[in-house]
C-alpha cells in the first residue's frame, strides 16, 4: 500500500541566498544597459516625439505583459499608445493601427513566430518599426527601422529558461524610453492629473477648472450690480441650480456675490421691499475668488478657512468664467 506523505510547507527550507542571487542578477543586467543608451535610443525617442499617431506596442508571452506596461506608461505620460496582441493582430486587429502609428515590438529572441508574422503587414503599410530585443542580428531586428538591443541575457531561474532577467531589462529600457519622451514633452504635474483623475495624486493636482460643474460657454448665474433683486432672480431662474449669484460691474468684472444666506438675511431685514433693491445693496463685496488654474485643494482650503460654500471662478481680467461649489471638490475626494 502506498502512503502519501503530507509535507508541511512551513517545513520547507527557503533558499534566501538564491533569492538574493536572482535580484543581484537582474540588478547587474539593468546596470549593463547603461552603455546601450546611444544613437539607437536617440533615434527611437525622436521618432516617437515627431510622430503624429500612436505607439502600438506588441509582444507575446511575458514580453507581451511587459509591453502592456510600457504602453500604459507611455499613455499616462503624454504619448498616445495601445497594446496590440500579435495573434489577434493577424486576425483583424491590424485594423486598429493607423498609417501614422509607430509599432514597438518586444521579443527577446527576435524570432517569435507571432511577432515575425506581423513584419510583412507592417512593412506593406509602410509603418515604422522599433524592435526591443536581445538579439541585434535577429530577423525582427533586421527588418526594424530602429533596434533597442538589450543584449543576450541569461535568465535567473534555476533552469535558465523562465523569462526574468530579460523581461526586467525590457521593462527598464521601456521605462527609460517612455520617461525620456515625457521629459522632452515637458509633461508636468497638471498634465499628469488630467490623465490620472481617479488617483490620489491626480486628485491632489486637479484644478478648479477641471472640477467645477460649469463647462466653457455655459450660462452662468450672473447679475449686474444695478439689477434689482427681482431682475436678478428672473435672470437666473432657469440656470443650473446653484446656491449663489455672481454680481458684476458695468465692465463685467466680479464685484460681489449673493448667496442664499444673503437673500434670507435681506428678506428678514427688508421684507417685501427686497425685490426692488439693487443687487449691489445686499451682495457680499470683495468676495473670495479663484481662477481655473487654482488647485482644487487650494479652493477646499478657502472653503474651510472662511466657512463658505461657493467660490466665483474668474479670468485674468476678473470676469466670471465659472462657479465652484464645495460639493464639487468633495465629489472628487480631495479630502479624505
Amino acid at each position: 500500500m502506498t502512503v502519501n506523505k503530507q509535507i508541511n510547507p512551513l517545513d520547507r527550507t527557503v533558499d534566501r541566498d538564491f533569492a538574493r542571487q536572482v535580484i543581484a542578477a537582474e540588478a547587474q543586467a539593468i546596470q549593463s544597459l547603461l552603455h546601450r543608451i546611444g544613437d539607437a535610443f536617440d533615434a527611437a525617442v525622436r521618432m516617437i516625439l515627431d510622430n503624429t499617431g500612436c505607439v502600438i506596442v506588441t509582444g507575446i508571452g511575458k514580453a507581451g505583459i511587459i509591453g502592456k506596461k510600457i504602453s500604459g506608461t507611455l499613455a499616462s505620460t503624454g504619448t498616445p499608445s495601445h497594446f496590440l496582441h500579435p495573434a489577434e493582430a493577424v486576425h483583424g486587429d491590424l485594423g486598429r493601427v493607423q498609417d501614422s502609428d509607430i509599432v514597438l515590438a518586444l521579443s527577446h529572441s527576435g524570432e517569435s513566430d507571432e511577432i515575425l508574422r506581423l513584419i510583412n503587414p507592417i512593412k506593406q503599410r509602410q509603418l515604422r518599426l522599433i524592435a526591443l530585443t536581445g538579439r541585434g542580428d535577429s530577423r525582427l531586428a533586421r527588418h526594424s527601422d530602429v533596434v533597442l538591443d538589450i543584449g543576450p541575457q541569461t535568465e535567473a531561474c534555476p533552469l535558465g529558461i523562465a523569462p526574468s532577467v530579460s523581461t526586467t531589462c525590457m521593462l527598464a529600457l521601456g521605462d527609460a524610453l517612455a520617461l525620456t519622451i515625457m521629459k522632452a514633452r515637458r509633461f508636468g504635474p497638471e498634465d499628469y492629473a488630467r490623465y490620472h483623475p481617479a488617483g490620489a495624486l491626480g486628485a491632489r493636482l486637479m484644478t478648479v477648472g477641471q472640477s467645477m460643474m460649469f463647462q466653457p460657454g455655459e450660462p452662468l448665474p450672473v447679475a449686474i450690480a444695478s439689477d434689482s433683486i427681482a431682475q436678478m432672480l428672473a435672470k437666473t431662474e432657469r440656470l443650473k441650480r446653484r446656491g449663489a449669484v455672481m454680481v458684476v460691474d458695468a465692465q463685467g468684472r466680479l464685484a460681489g456675490i449673493i448667496t442664499d444666506g444673503d437673500l434670507r438675511r435681506a428678506l428678514a431685514r427688508f421684507g417685501s421691499d427686497l425685490l426692488a433693491l439693487p443687487a449691489s445693496q445686499i451682495m457680499s463685496a470683495h468676495c473670495k475668488r479663484v481662477t481655473e488654474e487654482t488647485l482644487a485643494a487650494e479652493a477646499m482650503a478657502i472653503f474651510h478657512r472662511y466657512r463658505i460654500d461657493e467660490l466665483p471662478v474668474v479670468d485674468a481680467e476678473g470676469r466670471p468664467v465659472g462657479l465652484i461649489d464645495v460639493q464639487d471638490i468633495v465629489a472628487i475626494k480631495i479630502v479624505g
